[in-house]
């Protein structure tokens, strides 16, 4: 089995497309769309693929949106594991505006789960995490979930000796309490959960090891945009510098860092190095139009020019 499982409890169908002008009441006239799978795990698991490592992807479908939304994923050679649901799978959409520039995203809130679902989703990642290294659970909770769910799937990795990583949001964020390796807090979603500005690195710093201290997590890695990221272990900090890039879409840079650091370490390179490859994969999806993913061949080149980690607390970085 892949040493890598991603876990996407609200997927979706993401349908992308360009107009000259976005503006109310006037019909849009839309440019011919492109559809591509989506959800946090889902976006996490395509780029593990593009880098050529194998991963198996569990999500809840239901609907012909998530027929479509699997037999994408069949033509793109990522194993999967779906749990049927009576509801449709979700739609998001996204709209360039030639004339500025500017992305708008419409994202749908998703089919709501039963319990029985809910627990058929645990059940299957169990079966299938068992020879796993790592768990990736990432992205929403769809509507009549608990917002702890996170927590049982991180106990759920502890009990197979497996590490969990997440990135998620809003409540789910904040009633994530414990067994986590690895948190993918961005700025504004840390500014959320400790409920400070973290205006300087400092409070950030401060903020992410109470994660550390607190036992949320033995990672956080704190994505700061154009910043770079913040990455904080019990006895280190680091800075990393962002890869400079056109940016052309936003759409799923954050789920490819994270598909980046995981297929960092499972290759087993140290902490510091996964995360210059997640950098490198982020960037590469930033220079991505629409939803499409990136290439292989442009994360590798990126990775090499990723500058180095820089210890921000004076302490040797951790390996």
């Amino acid at each position: 089995m892949p040493a890598i499982v991603t876990l996407t409890m609200n997927p979706a169908l993401d349908i992308s497309t360009t107009a000259e002008c976005v503006g109310p009441t006037d019909k849009i006239r839309c440019s011919e769309p492109r559809y591509d799978p989506g959800g946090g795990g889902i976006n996490v698991a395509r780029i593990v693929r593009v880098l050529g490592e194998s991963v198996v992807a569990v999500f809840p479908v239901g609907s012909a949106t998530g027929g479509v939304l699997g037999g994408l994923l069949d033509k793109e050679g990522v194993w999967t594991r779906r749990i049927p649901i009576d509801g449709a799978t979700r739609e998001s959409f996204t709209v360039d505006e030639d004339s500025s520039g500017e992305q708008y995203r419409f994202v749908l809130p998703g089919p709501r789960l039963t319990r029985a679902q809910q627990e058929q989703c645990l059940v299957m990642l169990e079966e299938v995490a068992r020879d796993a290294r790592f768990i990736v659970a990432s992205g929403s909770l769809p509507p009549g979930t608990p917002p702890d769910f996170y927590d049982r799937v991180a106990a759920t990795a502890h009990g197979l000796g497996v590490r969990c990583l997440l990135d998620t949001s809003g409540e789910s964020l904040q009633r994530s309490r414990f067994g986590v390796y690895l948190l993918k807090p961005s700025i504004r979603e840390l500014r959320e959960l400790s409920g400070d500005d973290l205006a300087d690195e400092a409070d950030r710093l401060a903020a992410a090891r109470r994660l550390v201290d607190g036992g949320r997590c033995e990672v956080v890695v704190l994505s700061l945009g154009a910043g770079g990221a913040l990455v904080v272990t019990a006895h280190s900090a680091a800075r990393f510098a962002a890869l400079p890039v056109a940016i052309r879409s936003g759409v799923g840079a954050g789920d490819a860092m994270l598909a980046g650091i995981t297929v960092g370490l499972a290759r087993n390179q140290p902490l510091h190095d996964a995360v210059r490859l997640g950098i490198a994969a982020g960037a590469a999806m930033l220079r991505m139009p629409g939803t499409r993913p990136c290439r292989r061949e442009e994360i590798e080149m990126l990775f090499h020019r990723a500058p180095a980690a820089v210890s921000v607390d004076g302490a040797r970085i951790e390996s």
